[in-house]
Protein backbone atom coordinates (compact mmCIF):
# COMPACT_ATOMS: atom_id res chain seq x y z
CA UNK A 1 0.00 0.00 0.00
CA UNK A 2 1.43 3.51 -1.10
CA UNK A 3 2.16 6.28 1.95
CA UNK A 4 -0.13 8.23 2.52
CA UNK A 5 -0.21 12.29 2.64
CA UNK A 6 -2.40 15.55 3.26
CA UNK A 7 -4.67 16.53 -0.01
CA UNK A 8 -6.75 19.68 0.36
CA UNK A 9 -8.67 20.88 -3.13
CA UNK A 10 -9.65 24.44 -1.96
CA UNK A 11 -12.06 26.90 -4.42
CA UNK A 12 -13.18 30.07 -3.36
CA UNK A 13 -16.88 28.57 -2.38
CA UNK A 14 -15.71 25.85 -0.36
CA UNK A 15 -13.11 23.57 0.73
CA UNK A 16 -13.95 20.49 -0.90
CA UNK A 17 -11.55 17.77 0.19
CA UNK A 18 -9.09 17.71 3.13
CA UNK A 19 -7.36 14.30 4.02
CA UNK A 20 -5.02 11.48 3.86
CA UNK A 21 -4.73 10.20 0.17
CA UNK A 22 -2.48 8.09 -1.73
CA UNK A 23 -2.28 9.79 -4.68
CA UNK A 24 -3.46 12.34 -6.69
CA UNK A 25 -3.34 13.21 -10.37
CA UNK A 26 -3.21 17.27 -11.55
CA UNK A 27 -3.99 18.79 -14.86
CA UNK A 28 -1.03 21.21 -14.76
CA UNK A 29 0.07 23.50 -17.08
CA UNK A 30 3.22 21.67 -18.10
CA UNK A 31 1.10 18.00 -18.61
CA UNK A 32 -0.56 15.65 -16.23
CA UNK A 33 1.20 14.72 -12.91
CA UNK A 34 0.41 11.80 -10.32
CA UNK A 35 1.59 13.59 -6.79
CA UNK A 36 2.76 10.63 -4.21
CA UNK A 37 4.00 11.21 -1.11
CA UNK A 38 7.18 12.71 -0.34
CA UNK A 39 6.95 14.25 -3.47
CA UNK A 40 9.74 17.26 -4.36
CA UNK A 41 8.33 20.62 -3.91
CA UNK A 42 6.97 21.91 -7.02
CA UNK A 43 4.28 24.94 -7.53
CA UNK A 44 2.69 24.54 -10.90
CA UNK A 45 -0.41 26.22 -12.68
CA UNK A 46 -3.38 23.98 -13.19
CA UNK A 47 -5.17 24.04 -16.37
CA UNK A 48 -9.03 23.53 -16.65
CA UNK A 49 -9.50 19.86 -16.52
CA UNK A 50 -10.20 16.60 -14.19
CA UNK A 51 -8.05 16.12 -10.87
CA UNK A 52 -8.46 12.10 -9.54
CA UNK A 53 -8.11 11.97 -6.00
CA UNK A 54 -7.59 8.08 -4.58
CA UNK A 55 -7.84 8.43 -0.92
CA UNK A 56 -6.15 6.60 1.52
CA UNK A 57 -9.20 4.27 1.94
CA UNK A 58 -9.14 3.06 -1.21
CA UNK A 59 -11.85 5.43 -2.74
CA UNK A 60 -11.62 7.32 -5.71
CA UNK A 61 -13.23 10.51 -6.62
CA UNK A 62 -12.46 12.96 -9.62
CA UNK A 63 -13.15 16.93 -9.71
CA UNK A 64 -13.28 19.51 -12.71
CA UNK A 65 -11.65 22.32 -12.25
CA UNK A 66 -11.33 25.45 -14.13
CA UNK A 67 -7.72 27.04 -13.41
CA UNK A 68 -5.72 28.03 -10.17
CA UNK A 69 -2.36 26.56 -8.93
CA UNK A 70 -1.11 23.49 -7.03
CA UNK A 71 1.37 23.69 -4.36
CA UNK A 72 3.32 20.42 -3.69
CA UNK A 73 5.41 19.69 -0.73
CA UNK A 74 6.82 16.24 0.41
CA UNK A 75 4.58 16.19 3.32
CA UNK A 76 1.50 16.95 1.44
CA UNK A 77 0.06 18.69 -1.46
CA UNK A 78 -2.89 21.57 -1.76
CA UNK A 79 -4.69 22.78 -4.89
CA UNK A 80 -6.15 26.33 -4.66
CA UNK A 81 -9.24 26.39 -7.90
CA UNK A 82 -10.20 29.15 -9.78
CA UNK A 83 -13.57 27.18 -9.35
CA UNK A 84 -14.05 23.39 -8.76
CA UNK A 85 -16.66 20.79 -8.33
CA UNK A 86 -17.37 17.11 -8.38
CA UNK A 87 -17.51 15.53 -12.16
CA UNK A 88 -20.60 13.53 -10.06
CA UNK A 89 -22.36 16.80 -9.60
CA UNK A 90 -20.81 19.01 -12.99
CA UNK A 91 -23.73 21.42 -14.63
CA UNK A 92 -23.56 20.79 -18.27
CA UNK A 93 -25.01 23.39 -19.40
CA UNK A 94 -22.85 25.52 -16.63
CA UNK A 95 -20.10 23.94 -18.78
CA UNK A 96 -21.34 24.51 -22.34
CA UNK A 97 -21.92 28.69 -21.08
CA UNK A 98 -18.17 28.78 -20.28
CA UNK A 99 -17.86 26.94 -23.70
CA UNK A 100 -19.47 29.49 -25.59
CA UNK A 101 -17.87 32.50 -23.83
CA UNK A 102 -14.55 31.26 -24.45
CA UNK A 103 -16.02 31.42 -28.09
CA UNK A 104 -17.03 35.31 -27.82
CA UNK A 105 -13.41 35.82 -26.11
CA UNK A 106 -11.83 34.02 -29.20
CA UNK A 107 -14.10 36.22 -31.86
CA UNK A 108 -13.80 39.84 -29.88
CA UNK A 109 -9.95 39.08 -29.29
CA UNK A 110 -8.45 42.91 -29.70
CA UNK A 111 -4.63 41.19 -30.46
CA UNK A 112 -3.20 37.94 -31.67
CA UNK A 113 -1.89 37.07 -28.14
CA UNK A 114 -5.78 37.62 -26.45
CA UNK A 115 -6.62 35.13 -29.78
CA UNK A 116 -4.20 32.89 -28.71
CA UNK A 117 -4.89 32.80 -25.07
CA UNK A 118 -8.24 32.57 -25.85
CA UNK A 119 -8.88 29.48 -28.70
CA UNK A 120 -6.40 27.64 -26.13
CA UNK A 121 -8.97 27.87 -23.31
CA UNK A 122 -11.22 27.04 -25.71
CA UNK A 123 -9.33 23.87 -27.10
CA UNK A 124 -9.21 22.92 -22.72
CA UNK A 125 -12.36 23.39 -22.15
CA UNK A 126 -13.78 21.07 -25.21
CA UNK A 127 -11.39 18.48 -23.99
CA UNK A 128 -12.99 18.75 -20.42
CA UNK A 129 -16.65 18.54 -22.21
CA UNK A 130 -15.07 15.07 -23.74
CA UNK A 131 -13.57 13.75 -20.04
CA UNK A 132 -16.78 14.33 -18.81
Amino acid sequence: MAEAFKFELVSPERLLVSEQVEHVVIPGAEGEMTVLANHSPVMTTVKPGVVTVKSAGGGEERYVVFGGFADILPEGCTLLAESAVRVAEIDRDDLARRIQEAREDAADAKSDEERTRAEAFLAQLATLQDAV
